[in-house]
């Protein structure tokens, strides 16, 4: 068995919620390898997560699973996944 790379675009409650305080929480719930910022409008910025995970079922939805439940954080989506 491999791993899976996946990204993961996590949206913010506001454009008040501190990014740097939600960046810790992501990297403290998951094994990330980057962060990195998207600006979306009217000073909401998402952030994009890279996280690599072993391939097996479930796995994915368990990383997605973890950052929705972080304070703050109105929504985590898988964007991009691949094998490596």
């Amino acid at each position: 068995m491999g791993n899976v790379a996946i990204i993961v675009k996590i949206m913010p409650e506001s454009p008040e919620v501190d990014r740097e305080a939600l960046k810790a929480a992501v990297r403290a719930a998951v094994p990330v390898d980057d962060i990195q910022e998207e600006p979306i409008g009217f000073g909401l910025v998402a952030l994009k997560a890279a996280v690599v995970v072993p391939d097996k079922a479930g796995a994915p939805d368990e990383v997605e699973a973890a950052l929705q439940k972080i304070e703050g954080v109105a929504s985590a989506e898988i964007v991009e996944s691949t094998l490596v």
